[in-house]
Parts: C-alpha cells; sequence; structure tokens
C-alpha cells in the first residue's frame, strides 16, 4: 500500500504540473511572451499549487480500487474533492480570477472542468487497454495449458 501511495503521489505532481506548466505556456504564447511577465513568487506558487492539486486528485483517485462502489459515485468523489482542491487553491494563489466578475470565474471553472473530463478520460482509456492486454495474457496462458 505504500508504494501504491508514492506512485499516486508522484503521478500526481508530475499531471499537476505538468497541467500548470501547459496553461502558463499557452497563456505566454496567447498574449505574447513578451507581454507576459511570471515571477519566481508566481512559479513557485504555480509549482507548489499545482502538485497539491494534482495529489488531490490522484489520493482521491484512489476510490478506484474500491470494487463495491459504483464507478459514477467514484468519478463524483473524485472530481469533488478534486475541484475542491483546485477552486481553493485557485482563489488561494489568484488563479481564479474572483476580482474581476461572476463571468470569467464561469469561464475559469469551465476550463478547469474540460481539463479534469480530458485527463480523466485519459486514464480511463489507458487503464482499459491495460486491463484488455492483461486479460488477453491470461487467455493465453490458460490456452497453453
Amino acid at each position: 500500500m505504500k508504494i501504491e501511495l508514492i506512485k499516486s503521489l508522484a503521478l500526481g505532481a508530475f499531471v499537476g504540473c505538468f497541467i500548470v506548466m501547459f496553461v502558463m505556456a499557452m497563456l505566454s504564447y496567447s498574449k505574447g511572451p513578451e507581454n507576459i511577465l511570471f515571477t519566481g513568487v508566481d512559479i513557485i506558487n504555480a509549482f507548489f499549487g499545482s502538485i497539491v492539486v494534482g495529489w488531490a486528485f490522484s489520493l482521491s483517485g484512489l476510490i478506484y480500487k474500491k470494487e463495491d462502489i459504483a464507478l459514477p459515485l467514484k468519478v463524483i468523489f473524485q472530481m469533488l474533492i478534486g475541484m475542491g482542491v483546485l477552486f481553493a487553491v485557485g482563489a488561494y494563489l489568484k488563479w481564479m480570477p474572483i476580482n474581476l466578475g461572476i463571468g470569467p470565474i464561469i469561464i475559469w471553472i469551465v476550463i478547469a472542468i474540460i481539463f479534469a473530463i480530458i485527463f480523466w478520460l485519459g486514464f480511463y482509456i489507458y487503464f482499459l487497454f491495460v486491463a484488455r492486454d492483461l486479460n488477453k495474457k491470461i487467455e493465453l496462458s490458460d490456452d497453453s495449458e
């Protein structure tokens, strides 16, 4: 279980950092790199904030190990925990534009939900293929006996 926890923490930190750096790069690209200035504080906050959010999504994802819970409930649980932490960290680190009114906040939330759905589907499809390959290997080993 300790190894599973360490793997989950490492994957969460990696994916969280990847997403935040991707968003920062796309923001720089869309506004023009010469028009964007990220301070050292911005980079440090992005680094640690993305790790915390990544951990929230990955640790809450351990619920998928429970076989007696329906998949939709697992998804809801993971998304509520992950998004709750994302919104809290986003508000605290001023990633979420709370001072610009409700419109930009809604856009930010929608973009965050789209990213969460894309990554959830990516992991779901990946593990679906892993399970399919394992089932084929089991079938082949049963046939050879």
